[in-house]
């Protein structure tokens, strides 16, 4: 056996070993996911995808009893259902965690009509929790934020059902349509009652 081939076999070697081990390891999930609702989502959407770490997010609709809702059923508000933002996160650079304070803070937590110029059910901010371990946490960052504001928050922590991604023009509609968009935001106060609740804090 010459020197090559021993070179070749140790590799090969190594690159077993390490295989091996990498199949018994426990792998830690390449993404994970979280879903807020907090008003229009086409604002949620455009808040979080400003955050390192977000991958994507998915204007849509769920917390209803309606199957495959649509945006006028929703928006009757016989459906049940919320409008909401799927999450799609890198856990290894943005934490659950960090993503409920981004949510807290871009959203009237005080407000359980709906939200900023936006009322009724399918505007009412609600954290979708995916798992135990983000109901726990979720409801952990609720109380730390009653403590914050010195009030009771009003946004429930439930368990989350079936998604149901919102129509196409809905999606990025910040990006496709900035003008009317940013008119919206503006005239809507959002971004003025949000300053406005964390005002000193």
């Amino acid at each position: 056996m010459n020197i090559a081939t021993t070179i070749r076999s140790a590799i090969a070697a190594a690159a077993f070993v390490i295989s091996a081990f990498a199949a018994t390891s426990p792998a830690r999930a390449a993404t994970a996911e979280a879903i807020f609702a907090g008003g229009c989502f086409w604002c949620v959407e455009a808040d979080f995808d400003k955050i390192s770490g977000v991958i994507s997010t998915t204007s849509g609709y769920t917390g209803g009893h309606v199957d495959n809702p649509t945006y006028q059923i929703v928006t009757s508000e016989t459906s049940g259902h919320k409008e909401a933002v799927k999450i799609v996160f890198d856990p290894d650079r943005v934490s659950y965690e960090k993503l409920l304070d981004v949510y807290w803070r871009h959203i009237d937590p005080f407000d359980a009509r709906g939200q900023f110029c936006d009322k009724g059910d399918s505007y009412k901010p609600v954290i979708f929790a995916l798992n135990a371990e983000q109901k726990q946490q979720a409801l952990a960052s609720k109380e730390e934020i009653d403590k914050v504001l010195g009030r009771k928050t009003v946004v429930p922590v439930v368990d989350a059902s079936t998604f149901y991604p919102a129509e196409d023009y809905h999606q990025n509609y910040y990006k496709k349509n900035p003008v009317r968009y940013n008119y919206y935001r503006s005239a809507c106060g959002r971004d003025a009652r949000v300053q406005q609740v964390w005002a000193g804090h």
